[in-house]
């Protein structure tokens, strides 16, 4: 998958404590998820494929928010999936790729529409 090479290839500026949160959000969405999502308005997803996708996202937000330290034991820990979906606010990887289905399938409608073959 060529979304694995690119956050390879970016994960270092993601873990960075030299950038800020607001900025790695940014590389994340603009590196990222177009290459992840390109032509995604086509697929069919599976149930499979929609969890990998989670994973993915779930994996590269968990390297841009990083450790947090419990407020009771002191010790540092990986933040779980939904505090990590209440971090980052936009929506998930899956909804987006049905949102852009739909609005591909919107398009459509209205272009056959207009062409008067219907």
């Amino acid at each position: 998958m060529s979304g694995n090479t690119c956050y390879d290839s970016v994960q270092n500026l993601l873990s960075s404590r030299l950038l800020s949160m607001k900025l790695k959000i940014k590389k994340y969405r603009t590196i990222i998820l177009p290459i992840v999502l390109y032509g995604c308005e086509t697929w069919s997803l599976t149930l499979r494929e929609e969890r990998k996708l989670r994973v993915f996202e779930n994996m590269a937000l968990t390297r841009i928010f990083g450790p947090r330290r419990d407020e009771v034991t002191g010790e540092w820990r990986r933040l779980h999936n939904e505090e990590l979906s209440d971090l980052y606010s936009s929506p998930n990887i899956v909804r987006v790729i049905k949102l852009r289905r739909m609005r591909l399938a919107g398009h459509v409608a209205r272009m056959w529409k207009e062409r008067g073959d219907i």
